[in-house]
């Protein structure tokens, strides 16, 4: 009898842990905009594998053409806030993230060669997480966006003077698709 009942109670248990599938929705849920307003995700327009360049990055965030090709943020001397000439541009990175959920952005915020090591890398990070923060409070989904700091390490511009310190006081936005294609 128990050769039997051991049997039939672990058929019964795994019939109990299966599940039915649920039928697929094509068309997504809702979502809503800032404005209230409810948008279904088929009203996005997906990147299309066509309109890629040679780095595998859509031709949008490529051509000089395109707001979303300027890829750099600067900052006043140790300042980390994103200055108000800058807002658009991070608006229109964070809109490309949120219409098109599969691409990732690398954040690295960068310095001028003053100041100590320790205190540079801080101030990227900060750089960076600033950046950060205003793409997902625009949409962004938090794991689309990673932050880091290279600090003084990998200047813009070599020289030592007002103007090349200005051009490497920047974070600088790397794109990636989900697929691994693109810049980091």
């Amino acid at each position: 009898m128990k050769k039997l009942l051991i049997p039939a109670l672990l058929a019964s248990l795994l019939a109990a842990c299966s599940t039915t599938p649920l039928p697929e929705d094509t068309n997504g849920a809702p979502v809503e905009t800032r404005n209230g307003a409810a948008t279904n995700p088929s009203d996005v327009a997906p990147v299309v594998a066509g309109n890629l360049d040679a780095s595998g990055l859509p031709r949008e965030l490529t051509d000089p053409k395109s707001p979303l090709a300027k890829r750099s943020i600067y900052f006043d001397l140790d300042k980390y806030d994103v200055k108000a000439e800058y807002q658009d541009l991070v608006a229109a990175h964070a809109k490309y993230l949120v219409a098109n959920r599969g691409f990732k952005v690398l954040l690295q915020g960068n310095t001028d060669e003053r100041g100590s090591r320790e205190y540079n890398l801080s101030l990227g990070q900060k750089r960076a997480d600033a950046v950060k923060r205003s793409l997902v409070l625009l949409g962004a989904r938090e794991d689309q966006v990673e932050s880091v700091s290279l600090g003084e390490e990998k200047p813009k511009n070599a020289g030592h003077d007002e103007s090349a310190y200005s051009e490497n006081r920047r974070a600088d936005i790397l794109y990636r698709a989900a697929d691994g294609r693109g810049e980091f």
